[in-house]
């Protein structure tokens, strides 16, 4: 990776900040509490880490010894030439004999070339690799809690803004209205003032429905129905931090919950290689056993002759499995080589998410201060194209264009603050930030 962000130095990184200090705002640090307690997405998560325990208890137990208890009737014939005096008088006949057994078995695999060993170090890699997805999810719900506070907080400032246009262009309406009774205005005049006043108004609606989705949004993301988000201070009052750090690139494989994740899916896929290439290898299993034997059930029990206590072993080796076995083998190898560039493909996403959130904050930054400059200097020639068109300097096409360009300024500056805090966001996120 390269040794720094462009134009960064070795600064520790914002993404090493907890989330309850990363956002100032209090009412925002409530509702991202209230995300990571109830979100659904974040408790199913939770239940897939405690899938993975379960499997890496399974794999882990098939490297000790079973134990269970055995209770066995086995019957057959035999030939015995001892009994003498049958009805067709043969010197050989059939006799029918039982064997009962009751006792504890053992049965354990010797793993001699680590196969079980491999398998059960891919089921922790994949255990760790859970909890890493739910550190992604976490960073996620973070980020887009926030995502969609900011997007209330300018959706607050518009509708302010909207307002006061309003008030701008109603009192313009009355002036023009007033011009006419007098003569120095026509009814198309008043028309033009109306039809603008009509617009603005329908903008106020149009971003009270907006408001009502992102609630809605919002409100699922918390786990709970819908209900009013309380907000804290104004788009406006949001503090800014002064200094944005990245830190070092390679700290990202430390604080990325994807780029760890990648990481253990593919040591769990190198350990699934080394199992399947050890399948092809013979096995061997010893089964001790010790209990009671008898041929009759009554004299089962009796000590020390029913007494029985043995060992079982035995060798074995696939033989007509190569097939199968050769295409576990492949599919498993495959599977580590997509687990390879996946995890090289989360390194290159990461880094370039980082830069590109870095010089998007710092490019917003510098067309907010342009915006704020136009939306003063819009301000300003709506009073004075008002003036001089009660005047008779200005015509009412130019107070119109006038209050047009301010609304407009007005509501790219504000959704040019609110790009400011959506890319900060975006950088504490790609920094690997929020899941601490």
């Amino acid at each position: 990776m390269p040794t720094a962000f462009e134009g960064e130095g070795d600064s520790v990184s914002i993404g090493d900040i907890v989330w309850r200090d990363f956002f100032a705002d209090p009412k925002l640090v409530a509702l991202i509490d209230t995300g990571i307690n109830r979100n659904l997405n974040l408790l199913s998560a939770v239940q897939r880490i405690e899938i993975a325990r379960a499997n890496y208890d399974i794999r882990r137990g098939a490297l000790l010894p079973s134990l269970d208890g055995r209770y066995r009737l086995r019957s057959g014939n035999i030939r015995n030439n001892a009994l003498r005096g049958t009805i067709n008088g043969d010197d050989n006949v059939d006799a029918q004999t039982a064997q009962w057994f009751v006792g504890l078995q053992s049965t354990w695999e010797a793993d001699l070339w680590g196969k079980l060993r491999s398998k059960r170090e891919a089921s922790y890699a994949r255990f760790l690799a859970t909890e890493r997805g739910v550190h992604l999810v976490t960073t996620s719900i973070v980020a887009e809690v926030a995502r969609l506070y900011y997007e209330l907080l300018g959706l607050d400032y518009e509708l302010n803004a909207i307002r006061r246009n309003i008030e701008l262009q109603e009192v313009g309406q009355e002036v023009i209205q007033i011009q006419k009774i007098g003569g120095r205005a026509t009814e198309l005049a008043v028309q033009q003032f109306q039809a603008q006043l009509l617009r603005t108004r329908s903008l106020e609606y149009e971003r009270r429905q907006r408001m009502v989705e992102v609630e809605n949004q919002l409100n699922l993301l918390l786990g709970r129905y819908p209900q009013p988000i309380e907000r804290g201070d104004s788009l406006a009052a949001q503090q800014l931090p002064e200094f944005i750090d990245a830190g070092v690139p390679s700290d990202l494989l430390r604080r990325r919950p994807d780029v760890q994740q990648a990481e253990l899916v593919l040591i769990a896929a190198k350990a699934d290689v080394a199992a399947a290439k050890a399948a092809f290898l013979p096995s061997l299993t010893f089964t001790p056993y010790m209990g009671f034997q008898s041929d009759n059930l009554p004299s089962l029990f009796t000590t020390p002759e029913s007494l029985v206590l043995g060992l079982l072993n035995g060798i074995t080796a696939p033989i007509f499995q190569q097939n199968r076995l050769e295409a576990e083998y492949a599919q498993m190898v495959a599977q580590n080589w997509q687990s390879f560039y996946d995890y090289q493909q989360s390194i290159l996403s990461g880094y370039q998410e980082v830069l590109t959130s870095l010089q998007r904050v710092e490019n917003f930054r510098q067309a907010y201060e342009l915006r704020q400059q136009e939306a003063d200097v819009l301000l300003a020639a709506v009073s004075t194209s008002s003036d001089l068109f009660a005047a008779g300097y200005a015509t009412y096409l130019e107070v119109i264009t006038a209050q047009e360009r301010v609304l407009e300024a007005e509501l790219g500056m504000i959704n040019t603050r609110k790009e400011i805090f959506l890319a900060l966001t975006s950088l504490y996120q790609s920094l690997g930030g929020g899941w601490q």
